[in-house]
């Protein structure tokens, strides 16, 4: 990681220099030129002695592998880095005050006393700057002077971020060598053969790290003839080498789906009664349960566990997989498989089929010699196989391939670095960035799944991402994605209802390889035992104290940290930590789902003016403190709250957080209060919600707060529409200029109104105003008063996929959506305001007369997904007559209709689409016209694939399902 961190520091000195010092020596005083002078000089000195020791890190940084004294040097060298790194960060911060300050002295009646003394402050800044710059270039020169004895090979090193290209390879390595092995397996577990003497069956999965032992587990417990074995519950429960039995017997608990956060469950530290809800899940049923990377040898342990797992019904199934013989024995295993290394025929099937998976047969034939060597030096190990195959894979010159081959790495001759050899080969092919953001996932426990989103975060909050304005987010997915074509990242997979956001796991010897990189930087505390050695230079710690448990006091040692991680955050003392850890860039705080009502961020947030990332994970708190506008550098501000919540307005200083480029709110079960001159904010990316305040409050925040906020991108929600004085107030908004944005959701106010014929009028006129831009590709209309729902600009948003429509309590007929061209999804409905819509005509599908002289129309061509739900005054629905120009819906899959009541035939053009899905729920009128067997109404959706009314699906084999009325 020093290459990276002194590469940062030069760039920052470098920058420091040009934007700082430059012109600005004649509009000073004596005395302040003088400062500046000399702080300058230092600088510049600092400056080219980093450049001078950045030239030995690369070979460094291989050679403290192997030698210890060399890596005592680069720790030695890092921690004057990050000295630095603060001393810088210091300087940016009293500057970005300063800027604060002088746009609330414009205000003031006392400025000019105030810029007197802002002088002043900023005279004896600078002079303190200056002597920490010259301490630290000394201790700079002591390091230099001892790396000259190691004879460093200098270089220039490999700073440039390259992404390969993308293409349909697939991981080969879960399905390659190991055919046999994972057919007796599923065998096994299907109870084919020898009958068990007691249950649950356990069979244990013996092998050294990276031999495949979790694949092979992963790949047997999705086969599909396991699935269909009907075992009534699964379970996945990673242990890992620190084996704490509350955590285990938590995992099992929800594996089984036992765990309800809003009763608390989860948080009981009551070993009896964890162990009478495992029994009472489990008690006479048929499970499957895995336990993966068993370490602990301890029988004691687990006998708890093995007596409330005999409680299953006959034919349950335990999976174990371990690194250790020993373990399968503790484990009382009636099977043993001790899975071997691969053939070196199979290791080179993996590893040649991705290294040559762009290549042509001429590419091949000249690198098949050296790469069949390289692929001998895998030892069997599949891992070992893929991560060579993906560093080789990117490689076009013979050379090259000569070069990894011949690797002083491969001199490690142990077992577990016999395995990282080819990690660290492909480690230090990574650019200087990547090194980084990858060591800094050692701070994370083994198993861990990382989200996309937040791992990306962490990353810009630290500084590790090099990138233009705007463009970190970018750049850094741009890592990521490099990480996981080069297999250091695996398991990817999408979750998120509203959002595609991506979740993935790094295996773990990738993950003690991170560990092994980060020694002493990284430190995870998981559980109630004392920290390891070293715990002062730690800078990211992750921290998960058990409910009722103390915080160990060596943690308050840990004074340089600058990434916190705390998990189970509610009952602990948070001021004290504040006050001890003041050089945070990160801090994620995460509270039970249900704590203490009114346990609120301490007012010592505001001392963390380092901090660039803030995430609250179902805080529960009733007010954020005031002094979190002091943080200057915050970027990312990202609160999460649970349903009992109470928190309803932002901060009033929040327009001091000049630099904040994420806010992320999410959670409210009301609309959450953002205060006036949240518009000054210009940086702002990412803007989750935005309130429109009160028309009656002083203070009350506009819409037009969002007239600036043209860097916005993705998704923008915008409630209290309905406070909204006129159309020149949304007009202010200027959301059109917003081309950033993907998905906009306009939430007018949905209670019931005083002067409901004027409010029908200004949300018409409103709605006419908030144009949105042409990228648009999801919009949602909420509680809109207007008696029809088209504004002029809706035809113009020609990228748009999906529109919900809902709570339109005055809506009397529906635009003309046909026409939207590329419309794939369409929702409407509202359960909070009765529509007054009877009929849906012929105008919902934008046919105009004139327009059939244009040869064949298509209406709603791209159409995929159509749901109406809660039109309880809805009757007809008018479709058009059989035309041959006119084709309606040609790409429908799905029908959705609930909560219709009065809702009583369909139309039949929706008869002659592909339709795949048809859903009735709610509509007693609908069921009994097309219940099942009976007459032309079931002849005409007969033929539809998939059926269900009232929850019940229609099935296929002659049964009557349907109740007859």
């Amino acid at each position: 990681m020093a290459w990276a961190l002194v590469s940062t520091i030069v760039d920052q000195l470098g920058s420091l220099i040009a934007s700082e010092f430059k012109d600005r020596l004649g509009s000073l005083l004596p005395s302040e030129v003088a400062s500046i002078v000399n702080v300058k000089e230092e600088v510049e000195k600092l400056e080219r002695k980093f450049h001078e020791i950045q030239a030995m890190l690369n070979d460094a940084e291989e050679r403290q592998v192997k030698e210890e004294a060399v890596r005592l040097w680069l720790e030695k060298l890092n921690d004057v880095s990050y000295e630095m790194g603060d001393v810088l960060d210091e300087w940016n911060t009293a500057k970005i005050k300063a800027d604060i300050e002088k746009e609330e002295e414009a205000e003031a009646s006392t400025a000019k006393r105030r810029k007197v003394l802002s002088l002043v402050s900023t005279f004896f800044q600078r002079r303190d700057i200056a002597h920490k710059i010259k301490e630290i270039t000394e201790k700079l020169d002591k390091i230099d002077r001892e790396g000259d004895m190691y004879q460093f090979v200098l270089t220039s090193g490999n700073e440039e971020v390259v992404r390969p290209p993308t293409d349909s390879h697939v991981d080969v390595s879960n399905i390659l060598g190991r055919d046999k092995v994972k057919v007796d397996l599923v065998n096994i577990l299907l109870g084919r053969g020898n009958e068990e003497e007691k249950s649950p069956h356990v069979i244990s999965l013996v092998g050294m790290g990276g031999v495949g032992k979790t694949t092979l587990a992963q790949l047997a417990y999705n086969d599909s003839e396991l699935n269909s074995a009907h075992f009534e519950k699964k379970g996945w429960v990673c242990v890992s080498n620190h084996f704490d039995k509350f955590m285990v017997a938590k995992a099992i608990i929800q594996a089984f789906g036992g765990d309800d956060s809003k009763k608390g469950d989860s948080n009981t530290t009551h070993w009896p009664s964890l162990m009478d809800k495992i029994r009472e899940l489990v008690r006479g049923r048929k499970l499957f349960l895995v336990f993966d990377d068993v370490w602990t040898e301890d029988a004691m342990l687990w006998e708890p566990f093995k007596l409330a797992l005999r409680n299953a019904a006959q034919g349950s199934r335990i999976l174990v997989t371990t690194r250790k013989g020993r373990v399968a024995d503790v484990m009382g295993s009636a099977k043993r498989i001790n899975l071997e290394e691969l053939s070196d025929d199979d290791c080179w099937l993996i590893f040649s089929t991705i290294a040559f998976s762009d290549r042509d047969s001429e590419q091949r034939k000249d690198l098949e010699e050296i790469g069949r060597k390289i692929s001998d030096k895998c030892k069997g190990l599949p891992l070992a196989a893929r991560t060579l195959g993906s560093l080789m894979r990117f490689k076009s010159r013979k050379e090259q391939w000569e070069m990894v081959f011949c690797s002083r790495l491969w001199e490690l001759q142990d077992v577990e670095k016999g395995l990282f050899a080819p990690l660290l080969l492909s480690y230090y092919d990574l650019s200087s960035p990547l090194r980084r953001c990858f060591s800094y996932c050692a701070v994370f426990p083994k198993d861990y799944v990382f989200s996309e989103q937040d791992l990306v975060s962490m990353w810009m909050a630290q500084g590790y991402i090099k990138s233009n304005a705007n463009m970190e987010r970018i750049v850094a997915r741009e890592y990521l994605e490099i990480l996981r074509i080069r297999s250091i990242f695996q398991d990817f997979r999408d979750y998120g209802y509203e959002e595609n956001i991506m979740s993935f796991k790094m295996h773990d010897i990738v993950h003690d390889l991170a560990q092994f990189m980060a020694k002493n930087e990284c430190i995870t505390i998981n559980g109630n035992e004392e920290s390891g050695p070293n715990l002062q230079n730690a800078r990211h710690l992750y921290l998960e104290i058990p409910e009722n448990a103390q915080i160990p006091e060596s943690i308050y040692g840990a004074k340089n940290l600058r990434t916190l991680i705390f998990v189970n955050a509610s009952d602990h003392n948070l001021s004290k930590l504040f006050q001890h850890f003041t050089r945070l860039r990160t801090l994620t705080l995460s509270y039970q789902y249900l704590g203490t009502k009114g346990k609120e961020l301490p007012d010592a947030v505001g001392n963390l003016l380092h901090l660039r990332y803030l995430k609250m994970h179902y805080y529960h708190g009733e007010r954020l403190p005031e002094t979190i506008c002091n943080l200057c550098n915050l970027q990312i501000l990202n609160i999460t709250t649970s349903s009992q919540n109470e928190l309803n307005k932002l901060p009033q200083g929040m327009s001091k957080l000049i630099n904040l480029k994420h806010l992320i709110l999410q959670g409210w079960k009301h609309a959450l209060e953002v205060p006036r001159g949240i518009g000054r904010l210009s940086s702002l990316i990412e803007l989750s919600n935005f309130c429109v305040g009160g028309k009656d409050d002083n203070q009350r925040c506009e819409l037009g707060e969002l007239k600036y906020l043209n860097h916005l991108q993705g998704t923008l929600q915008i409630s209290g529409l309905g406070n909204v004085v006129d159309a020149c107030e949304a007009k202010n908004a200027e959301l059109k200029k917003k081309i950033g944005l993907r998905e906009l959701y306009l939430r007018f106010s949905e209670e019931k109104v005083e002067n409901h014929g004027g409010r029908m009028e200004t949300d018409v006129s409103v709605l006419n105003v908030l144009e949105p831009p042409p990228g648009l590709e999801k919009l949602q209309i909420g509680g809109y008063r207007g008696t029809t729902m088209f504004p002029n600009w809706m035809m113009s948003l020609a990228k748009l996929k999906s529109l919900t429509l809902t709570n339109g309590e005055n809506l009397e007929r529906l635009p003309p959506l046909g026409k939207l061209q590329f419309l794939e999804d369409l929702v409407i409905g509202g359960i909070w305001a009765t529509f007054p819509l009877k009929k849906v005509g012929v105008e919902f599908l934008g046919i105009e007369s004139e327009n059939k002289k244009d040869g064949i129309i298509k209406i709603f061509p791209n159409l995929k997904t159509l749901e109406f739900w809660g039109l309880r005054e809805w009757e007809e629905w008018i479709g058009q007559e059989e035309e041959d120009c006119i084709i309606i819906m040609p790409c429908l899959q799905k029908l959705a209709i609930s909560i219709c009541p009065k809702f009583k035939s369909l139309p039949d053009f929706l008869f002659q689409t592909s339709l795949q899905e048809f859903w009735v729920n709610g509509s007693p009128i609908l069921r009994k016209r097309y219940k099942r067997g009976t007459g032309e109404d079931w002849a005409k959706i007969s033929h539809i694939p998939n059926i269900s009314i009232d929850g019940i699906e229609v099935q296929r084999d002659g049964q009557e399902v349907i109740q007859q009325d």
